[in-house]
């Protein structure tokens, strides 16, 4: 992320968003995903984060049939990450 041409989508919903975060996420929640898809950056490649890793997974299925052929779910979402001690945003 940090060299650019990626984006980290958060599909959790925005209380859970709020709670806590990977740092550079961007909060879609699944809900508004098929809405939106339209307008999310195709030069970008997506990795798509939830609480475990289960409503990551229907993004990234929703993701790959609308031709976003680098989409990936992030495997053990911010429970994973929190776990393993890695640095989160709140607010």
């Amino acid at each position: 992320m940090r060299g650019g041409g990626v984006r980290l989508l958060d599909v959790r919903e925005e209380w859970e968003f709020r709670h806590g975060r990977v740092p550079g996420a961007v909060s879609l929640p699944l809900a508004y995903l098929p809405s939106r898809v339209a307008v999310l950056p195709r030069t970008e490649r997506l990795l798509v984060i939830c609480e475990h890793g289960v409503r990551s997974r229907v993004a990234t299925d929703l993701l790959l049939r609308s031709g976003f052929e680098g989409a990936v779910s992030v495997k053990g979402g911010t429970d994973a990450w929190v776990r393993a001690n890695r640095p989160i945003e709140r607010g």
